[in-house]
């Protein structure tokens, strides 16, 4: 059984505080973006163990580590299916902020439910989900939503981009999570962000939505705030970078194509 896992972007994120458990409370808005997609594909076999087959772009993490695995080690720690070859190949960047390991995880979660008719709810699939990873549970059914708390807790928001053009730039720079979390400052009272983006319309967001990790992410790679501002010289109606970076997207009204080095990754398309 064949599937494709797609990505996100966020649009906007603040850091509220540190949390006793060693996380971070945040605020996001996640938005699905599905011109770019990773495609997995599960097979049964009668032998004594699971294979993992990787193409595509390259992940230079350890086996055990890679999300692919974890999950299916998580979901036979609760249910029984025959072992498997799991394919997967990779499109969508990684360390660029856009989910797609998330989304892959998640993808699983529910390719197996589906292929093994393990009947999981869909609380119980994001619960899963948000073990293998804090953003994870949005791949579950990704939908425009708010994220709260680690960014498991999603609730639904009537937000519609399609009738603009989306432009993600990644540079050949890989951002760890944890080290963007170490190099932001929490920052609590604000106004809350669904508030906030379902206020003011997307000419306005530029004024008063921000990504927090951004400052420390912007003064240790000055490039990446360099992409912000020529996606903005560039007619864009909004620009932010994505998560924890390093990807930096801009919405335009029109199709766009704007010239950066050979070296960076350029994906568009109709949101």
């Amino acid at each position: 059984m064949l599937t494709f896992s797609s990505c996100k972007i966020n649009l906007g994120l603040n850091i509220i505080n540190k949390r006793p458990d060693g996380f971070h409370s945040i605020e996001t808005i996640f938005y699905p973006i599905d011109f770019i997609q990773d495609a997995i594909e599960i097979i049964s076999h009668s032998k004594s163990k699971d294979y993992y087959h990787f193409t595509g772009l390259k992940m230079d993490c350890k086996e055990n580590e890679n999300l692919c695995v974890k999950t299916i080690n998580l979901l036979r720690q609760h249910y029984r299916f025959p072992f498997i070859s799991l394919y997967l190949h990779k499109t969508i960047p990684m360390g660029a902020g856009l989910g797609g390991g998330s989304a892959n995880a998640a993808s699983i979660i529910n390719l197996v439910n589906n292929k093994y008719c393990l009947n999981i709810s869909e609380e119980n699939r994001r619960k899963l989900a948000s073990q293998v990873g804090s953003d994870c549970a949005f791949f579950i059914q990704p939908i425009p939503s708010f994220g709260e708390g680690k960014g498991e807790i999603l609730s639904k928001i009537e937000l519609s981009l399609s009738a603009y053009h989306l432009v993600i730039v990644k540079p050949p720079i890989h951002i760890s999570t944890a080290w963007a979390y170490k190099n932001a400052i929490p920052q609590s009272g604000r106004e809350t962000l669904k508030k906030l983006i379902l206020n003011n319309g997307i000419s306005n967001w530029k004024n008063v939505l921000q990504n927090d990790f951004e400052t420390g992410v912007f003064k240790e790679y000055p490039e990446i705030a360099k992409i912000k501002e020529t996606l903005y010289t560039s007619g864009a109606i909004y620009a932010q970078m994505s998560g924890s970076g390093s990807a930096v997207f801009g919405i335009f009204d029109t199709e766009t194509e704007i010239a950066f080095p050979n070296e960076y990754k350029i994906l568009w398309g109709q949101i």
